[in-house]
């Protein structure tokens, strides 16, 4: 029989609806059912595209000895982490402090209050039978021991979280100034010195930072392309082509289909762990979009062109949002769908053909992989090691795009991977602003219309009775309400699709989003990554660093940033810096883990800078002063101008002059009746331009 999970929205509880296991959903019946039975809770988070939290569920889950001793002596309860970040930050803080480290699936015991006294991550099925053993003889035997153990956690944990909240914490009276100082100069100081940290971290052979695993530095990247766009330092740039370039040379990017995985497993970027995230894809897609912006490099284009394309044909919804990944295994083996031998090549290919593929996509003898199978590279470009007249007197790019064709038609033969359809509020946020950039950066429509069409799914969906929510499937809304990082990353998606497309609704639930924000999550000058109404846990979740994702305080910090630029309201001003204000102890001792925190101070440093273009406002041909009829080529090369600008912390608006709701068009004219560009920086203005080349940003 299925158990309570059966009902669930997440479709990683679903999973575990048929497991002999009697699983609860976090909620108060489990823990009323736990004091009723006086049993302590198993709580078990973990997501659907996890490895290691399918291996678990296939070696102690569903297992019917296991379940036997779960049901005697817990009560179990299964959290989707994507779905209540806020129990699984709480708990991992725990997890983090107890062992030194953290990850998923994540195993805690937990008193029927809810505080825990136990925890680890993965545990193999013998291991974790002779634990919950040895947990329920502790139980009965020498509860007050455990009750002890389980106070003294909550005490220590809590007094870090007070602690964590007073204050700038190290480094924070440099980094932002404090008073009358000159505050955006010693930002910039600062900033240089981020960069230099970063740089000694920096891996000079094969990019990125540090050794294996290593994860696709998103955040970090954007900052130090930002970086060098303020100040033109050209280590930072040098290190974000390098980093940028290997990841998409690399396994960890599926050189066939788009798209890439969740990390690399080796310092080389060759063997992904090959789920698919669309938090790390809307954040890479914006990356890459800005380096092609930054260096014109071709790879950097089309790894935008093929991201982009990964996340609206294999992430899209039929409701028109987001699902949230991939799955790293199918039918329970890893990479079962990418990995290659060159036999199989052969047989796609031809001799030939097969063996050149193998050359170019790294496919060896011995395999990269496992059981002799490669993950796909492209370390070169087919030109560097063929020439047409090798090819048959085709050319490099013709041979490889019909070689990738013909490669990725059989693949869609092979079983796939699941694909998890919850959409996530934030990660949908992060990628409507990445395909609203992107799509204007390159000129691809299509792209701004899908980043519309999701805000429009998201909005009407995820917002009742004007709270937030967390996450959806399939149109039904979850009750998890939503946290910090949802508010900022959807408010910043809905602020970038306002300068895409002109449309004033868009940049209006932005604004009231922020609003709603700065009443929810901030406690005097700390910012927390749940509501004020939501559920109380044993502390409040405060995030004190940027992950894989913008945490909550940074997603708003630049948000704010952005909104202050398109306003010219202080207060949003006001709001990024105290998001920021929690966030400059790690931004200064670990640059790393502030990627996120570190770009919205770099967009605040260099910023706000303004282009307005301004249109005639019957939109059409006017008369201009001697110089002929507008040129509509010309406003629209002012236009893109303004968007391929890598300034920071610069934003751009179009349309009518004095068009409602855009304050950066009120009393600026169309001069002489042509499309006008006007450019401010800090709130001091350049004289209007008519002329693409007369924009000086």
């Amino acid at each position: 029989m299925a158990n309570r999970l059966a009902a669930s929205l997440s479709p990683y509880l679903r999973q575990h609806a048929d497991n002999p296991v009697d699983w609860h959903e976090w909620g108060d019946e489990a823990f009323a059912e736990a004091r009723h039975r006086d049993v302590p809770v198993l709580l078990s988070v973990g997501y659907a595209a996890c490895h290691w939290c399918h291996v678990m569920a296939h070696e102690s889950f569903e297992d019917a000895a296991i379940a036997a001793q779960l049901a005697k002596g817990f009560v179990a309860v299964k959290v989707d982490r994507e779905e209540r970040p806020d129990v699984d930050a709480v708990y991992m803080n725990v997890t983090q402090a107890l062992t030194g480290h953290g990850g998923w699936p994540m195993t805690v015991l937990l008193t029927p209050d809810g505080e825990p006294f136990y925890a680890g991550t993965y545990f193999p099925r013998e291991q974790f039978s002779s634990l919950l053993h040895s947990i329920g003889e502790l139980w009965r035997d020498d509860r007050a021991r455990v009750e002890g153990a389980a106070r003294s956690i909550v005490e220590a944990m809590q007094t870090r979280s007070r602690a964590d909240a007073t204050g700038l914490g190290p480094g924070g009276d440099d980094l932002l100034g404090q008073g009358d100082r000159a505050e955006r100069q010693l930002v910039g100081v600062d900033l240089t010195r981020a960069v230099v940290g970063l740089r000694r971290q920096f891996d000079d052979s094969r990019g990125g930072f540090g050794g294996a695993p290593k994860f696709p530095p998103s955040m970090t990247l954007e900052h130090l392309l930002r970086h060098h766009a303020r100040t033109g330092d050209a280590d930072a740039l040098a290190m974000a082509r390098r980093t940028g370039e290997a990841m998409a040379r690399g396994g960890m990017y599926d050189q066939l289909d788009g798209g890439f995985a969740r990390y690399s497993v080796d310092a080389d970027w060759v063997v992904p762990h090959f789920e698919k995230m669309l938090y790390d894809n809307a954040q890479l897609l914006r990356v890459y979009a800005h380096l092609w912006r930054a260096t014109g490099d071709d790879w950097a284009r089309r790894v935008t062109y093929e991201t982009a394309d990964f996340i609206m044909r294999r992430l899209g919804t039929s409701e028109g949002a987001f699902a949230s990944a991939l799955d790293a295994d199918t039918d329970g083996v890893e990479g079962l769908t990418y990995v290659w031998n060159a036999e199989e090549l052969v047989e796609v290919l031809g001799r030939s053909d097969g063996a050149r593929a193998a050359e170019l996509l790294g496919v060896t003898l011995h395999g990269t992989f496992e059981d002799g199978r490669s993950t796909l590279q492209l370390r070169r470009d087919p030109a560097e090691l063929f020439s047409p007249e090798v090819l048959g007197e085709r050319s490099p790019d013709a041979w490889w795009s019909d070689v990738r064709a013909r490669l990725r038609s059989v693949r869609a033969e092979r079983p796939q991977p699941a694909r998890d359809d919850k959409v996530v509020t934030s990660w949908n946020g992060l990628a409507i602003a990445a395909l609203a950039e992107a799509g204007m950066i390159l000129e691809q429509p299509s792209w701004v219309a899908a980043a519309r069409e999701a805000a429009d799914v998201v909005l009407a969906t995820h917002v009742v009775d004007g709270r937030l929510r967390r996450a959806s499937l399939k149109g039904r809304v979850s009750e998890a309400l939503a946290c910090a990082d949802d508010y900022g990353n959807l408010a910043e998606g809905l602020l970038v699709l306002h300068q895409a497309n002109g449309e004033t609704r868009h940049a209006e639930v932005a604004i009231g989003l922020l609003d709603d924000a700065a009443r929810l999550f901030f406690d005097g000058d700390t910012v927390y990554d749940t509501g004020s109404d939501a559920s109380q846990l044993f502390i409040r979740p405060r995030s004190d660093g940027d992950n894989a994702e913008p945490c909550g305080a940074s997603s708003l910090a630049s948000a704010y940033v952005m909104a202050f630029a398109l306003t010219g309201h202080g207060d949003y001003r006001v709001r990024a810096l105290a998001c920021l204000s929690g966030l400059v102890g790690v931004m200064a001792s670990n640059p790393r883990f502030a990627g996120w925190a570190l770009a919205a101070a770099e967009a605040l440093a260099a910023g706000p800078v303004q282009v307005a273009v301004v249109d005639p406002a019957d939109g059409g041909a006017a008369a201009g002063s001697g110089d002929g009829p507008l040129d509509a080529a010309e406003a629209d090369e002012m236009w893109l101008r303004a968007w391929r600008s890598t300034g920071p912390g610069l934003v751009r608006v179009r349309g009518a002059a004095d068009a409602g709701g855009v304050p950066l068009l009120a009393d600026r004219p169309a001069v002489d009746g042509q499309t006008t560009a006007y450019v401010c920086r800090g709130f001091v203005c350049d004289a209007p331009v008519t002329r693409a080349d007369e924009m000086n940003i």
